[in-house]
């Protein structure tokens, strides 16, 4: 192929694995990456870039496998964009890596093998050839295990069985280089040797129809399958109908609907698509009739009995969830479980497609700017799900979530009532609202106010309260980070796929089958669920397409991060700064020496210089380990051999995030060891939760109207703590690990002989082992890691599995204020 018609390629017909590639090396850039290629292409009035497009591009990386830099391919591409100006942007941002990748490699794949549907007992050939001026070798897999006897060109099973179908690559090497290439399917049909009397010995390459879905009369509740099917290459595509109208998530060649209701009985049929680069062909299985009865005998008596309706399949128009732990409290115990019990929830709801939010210690107006900011996201059929951990008390069936500056005593005035919250979700329709209160429920006898909330009667409300009314929640403490004892069993069930009360429900069986909580802590479950919805439905987005983009976009704010960028400094060192989150509103920085120059003996870099708003212990940053600077949850995802900051409380972030790199190093050529430094100022705006400015005192009235009660927090009397408020010594900062990546040397339970306390209170106050959510004193290890309020040590337990500490646990027990 010559140069022009390269250059004329349309981009939209690059072979997916350059894409790929090139996806790669602008995603990963800063300097050079998918942005600056976006301003580039912008500036040409052929292929004009919006910043709307940009924003469109940066959403991408909230996907497990977005791509900001494929989005913008898509986009100049669909505009006519060729590869010749694609090689003429990239040239100008001076990116030699993605100009390499549009060059021919020296292996190169020039015949590439296509999925195909066939009968089983024919033959089936996959084929794959390569080009080098070196010789070749051939290697078949399936799946990831290799094809025993497959180094030719083509992969040949005669005759091919049921066994065979699934996914094959093929990899080819030569002396120096390698390729895969791309996956194809294999579908393998059981037909028999004949159908409709045509006998299919052989394929011609086009699509036939050689399986028929057949009528079907089912009672209520029973399940409805379809199948057909066709043969062909490449392989076929399938979508059914039903009374000439596309059924959602219908797109496999067998069609299951599980407890079918009478509305769904009709005319159904199956439309079959192929294309390839030569041709396009579509068919239709042939229509044929479901007849559901709702009506039946049960066991051959004289009497019929109607079977109870089972609901069709349930879909969500988006699922978001605000996920808030407090811990560290100005005037009240400090609590230590909510950090991980947080950052196990985030993980398991984002396997469940959730939006989350996730924050710690979020003061009054944060609170109540985070709840805005969750309701934003709100709108028809969405599910809702707001988990809290931290103090908490209930007055008059209303519960109060306990925000880290209030004063002691505290009132309804200074804390966000649940029950307002549920009010204003019920205004957005939503389709399903979940509230999780790791929470104490005791009575607050400083409170008399009596709020009058007037809650619309709808059927999809679950609360699941970590403990019953008037009771205490518990945390499990020990000199390890652990979760609370109702995260401790949630986070086994919740990617359950059953009704969200039936996963609730066997939570609450676990947890009465834990001794230690035994007669102290159960859970209890309010539900006006009326339908089978479950955490697990899928996504299904309704009409307000626009509003859904919209409300994505605002989320995006609180979850981008910066992009890594690599710094040069004058003296020929290379750092690059890197970034990733914690939680949404803790960000985590970490340096590394890319380059130095030769005749420096030793240099390192640190970040300094942050604003006053973050409140950032010197003493805290630029650790050799993340443990070191308190980063225990994600310390086994971030790159080795750095330098770690955490930067904790983001959403009082009032300015753009600007901070100084400080490079130092030493040279042998120096009589003196005083090291020399270098400086440069990095402005990297407001990143995660910072963007949507929650520090303002009131920016919103929703939550503020309907949360607020009687008594300002700035007129709220605060005595002198009585005996069920006092004040026990607490840790100046807690943090949480993940104890399965502990060393051997470093598993050891450290169990406190002090008890302190009896039985009483609520979710606020703690014991050595079994705290009221959640507080635990100060200890010596038995190593002799000290742990004082300006250093915690690194938190260290024997083992995961708490049931083997249940006896430890058993006669320790103090309840949370």
């Amino acid at each position: 192929m010559s140069d022009s018609l390269e250059r004329n390629t349309k981009i939209s017909q690059l072979k997916e694995p350059l894409v790929k590639k090139l996806c790669e090396v602008l995603d990963k850039s800063s300097s050079k990456g998918w942005r600056k290629l976006g301003e580039i292409v912008g500036s040409d009035r052929r292929f004009k870039v919006s910043s709307d497009d940009m924003e469109m591009c940066s959403l991408k990386v909230l996907e497990l496998e977005g791509s900001p830099s494929l989005m913008l391919l898509r986009l100049i591409g669909e505009r006519g964009c060729t590869t010749g100006h694609l090689m003429d942007y990239l040239q100008t941002l001076g990116n030699q890596d993605a100009l390499q990748c549009l060059k021919p490699p020296a292996l190169q794949i020039v015949i590439q093998p296509q999925s195909v549907a066939l009968i089983c007992g024919h033959n089936l050939r996959l084929s794959c050839h390569a080009v080098c001026k070196s010789p070749v070798q051939y290697q078949w897999f399936k799946y990831n295990q290799e094809v025993p006897n497959s180094l030719s060109p083509d992969l040949v099973i005669s005759p091919v069985h049921l066994k065979d179908a699934g996914f094959y690559i093929c990899r080819v090497n030569s002396v120096d280089a390698f390729e895969f290439s791309q996956w194809v399917q294999v579908d393998v049909l059981n037909v028999g040797v004949s159908y409709g009397g045509q006998s299919y010995q052989s394929l011609d390459g086009r699509m036939k129809v050689v399986i028929q879905p057949q009528s079907q009369r089912l009672h209520v509740g029973e399940n409805l399958q379809l199948e057909c099917g066709a043969v062909g290459r490449p392989i076929p595509r399938y979508q059914w109908h039903r009374n000439g109208v596309p059924i959602a998530n219908a797109s496999k060649r067998k069609l299951t609907i599980p407890h079918v209701m009478q509305d769904q009985h009709g005319r159904y049929r199956c439309e079959i698509s192929s294309s390839s680069s030569s041709n396009s062909e579509r068919m239709w299985t042939n229509e044929v009739d479901v007849i559901i009865d709702d009506i039946y005998a049960i066991g051959g008596g004289s009497s019929d009995f109607f079977l109870n309706s089972i609901p069709e399949q349930l879909y969500a128009t988006d699922k978001v969830a605000l996920l808030i732990g407090n811990l560290s409290y100005q005037n009240h115990p400090q609590l230590k479980a909510p950090m991980v019990d947080v950052y196990d929830l985030t993980n398991l709801l984002r396997q469940l497609n959730f939006k989350v939010v996730s924050l710690l210690d979020l003061t009054e107006s944060e609170m109540r700017n985070a709840v805005d900011e969750f309701l934003l996201l709100l709108h028809k059929g969405v599910y809702g799900l707001l988990y809290y951990a931290g103090h908490g008390y209930e007055n008059y069936g209303n519960s109060f979530m306990v925000p880290v500056d209030a004063p002691n005593p505290y009132r309804s005035a200074n804390c966000l009532c649940v029950q307002s919250i549920l009010k204003l979700m019920q205004e957005k329709e939503t389709g399903l609202n979940v509230f999780l209160l790791d929470m104490c429920r005791k009575r607050n006898i400083h409170d008399d106010s009596t709020p009058n909330i007037v809650l619309r009667v709808t059927a999809n409300i679950v609360f699941g309260y970590a403990t019953c009314q008037d009771a205490e929640a518990f945390e499990l403490s020990s000199s390890g980070f652990t979760n609370g004892v109702f995260v401790k069993f949630l986070k086994k069930r919740l990617l359950d796929d059953e009704k969200i009360t039936v996963v609730l429900d066997r939570v609450a069986e676990d947890m009465g089958q834990f001794d230690a909580t035994k007669g102290k802590q159960a859970l209890e479950i309010r539900s006006s669920l009326s339908e089978r919805r479950a955490l697990t439905d899928p996504i299904l987005p309704g009409d307000s397409a626009d509003l859904l983009h919209a409300h994505s976009r605002q989320w995006a704010k609180a979850h981008e991060l910066p992009e890594s960028m690599c710094l040069n400094f004058d003296c020929g060192a290379q750092i690059k700064l890197g970034f990733a989150a914690e939680f949404s509103n803790v960000l985590v920085i970490y340096t590394h020496i890319v380059k130095k120059p030769e005749d420096m003996s030793s240099c390192q870099a640190h970040v300094t210089d942050f604003s006053q708003d973050l409140d950032v212990d010197p003493k805290e940053m630029n650790r050799e380990t993340p443990e070191e600077t308190g980063i225990y949850l994600l310390s086994s995802c971030l790159p080795q051999h750095c330098l770690y900051t955490r930067l904790s409380s983001l959403q009082k972030l009032r300015e753009e995030l600007v901070f100084t790199v400080c490079l130092q190093g030493t040279f042998a050529s120096m009589d003196d060891d005083h090291p020399v430094h270098w400086t440069k100022s990095v402005n990297i705006g407001k990143p995660l939760i910072a963007r949507l400015d929650l520090h303002r005192a009131m920016r919103r009235n929703s939550c503020l109207q309907t949360c607020m009660m009687p008594h300002s927090p700035s007129h709220s009397p605060c005595h002198s703590p009585g005996p069920e408020h006092r004040l026990y010594p607490h840790h100046g900062s807690l943090q949480a690990q993940d104890n399965n990546r502990l060393s051997p040397q470093q598993r050891y339970l450290d169990i406190c002989e002090h008890l302190q306390g009896t039985l009483g209170g609520c979710r606020d106050s703690y014991c050595d082992h079994l705290s009221q959510r959640r507080y635990e004193p100060p200890y010596d290890s038995p190593e002799g890691l000290s742990s004082s309020p300006g250093r915690l040590s690194i938190p260290i337990e024997a083992t995961d599995d708490i049931d083997e500490l249940q006896t430890v646990f058993i006669n320790s027990l103090q309840p949370q204020l």
